[in-house]
């Protein structure tokens, strides 16, 4: 039976992958285009989905969008956003909270206005927060919700398009 067994696996394998060559190649005949009655139109090309890049702070994107900001201490107010002033593109905006390890305090990103109110978790320094919300044209405040900051100058405004 093993002597049979090896007799047939090559036959069995060569029958499998004239399978698979069969069910990969397509029917070339038309070159893609359609049978319009007489007349030849070329094919469309290939739809394409593209992804909105990752836009620095401050930025635009697409329909998705990420900004970075900065959680920064001292310098001319106690505790601020780099940067302060931020723009998107309406649609899924995805914030990007840095509190650096060289930081004292905790941080976190708040996002209000045309009925948005979200915040981000609370980041320790040396951590990262992201908050994503799904913002319309128009203009919004971001600021640090954690008690103090926000008085202390950690807030920006953010432009929607």
């Amino acid at each position: 039976m093993p002597h049979m067994l090896r007799r047939l696996l090559p036959l069995l394998l060569g029958a499998a992958c004239l399978v698979f060559v069969a069910a990969c190649g397509g029917d070339d005949d038309d070159n893609g285009s359609a049978d319009t009655g007489g007349t030849t139109s070329e094919a469309a090309p290939p739809a394409t989905t593209e992804t909105a890049p990752a836009t620095p702070a401050g930025g635009g994107g697409g329909a998705a969008s990420s900004i970075k900001v900065g959680a920064v201490e001292g310098g001319a107010t106690p505790f601020s956003f780099d940067p302060k002033t931020l723009d998107a593109k309406a649609g899924k905006v995805t914030f990007t909270l840095d509190n650096p390890s060289g930081n004292a305090a905790p941080h976190a990103i708040e996002v209000e206005g045309n009925g948005v109110e979200e915040e981000s978790k609370t980041t320790q320094p040396g951590e990262t927060a992201e908050l994503t919300v799904d913002l319309k044209p128009g203009k919004y405040e971001f600021y640090c919700p954690v008690d103090g900051h926000r008085d202390a100058g950690m807030e920006g405004t953010l432009t929607v398009t």
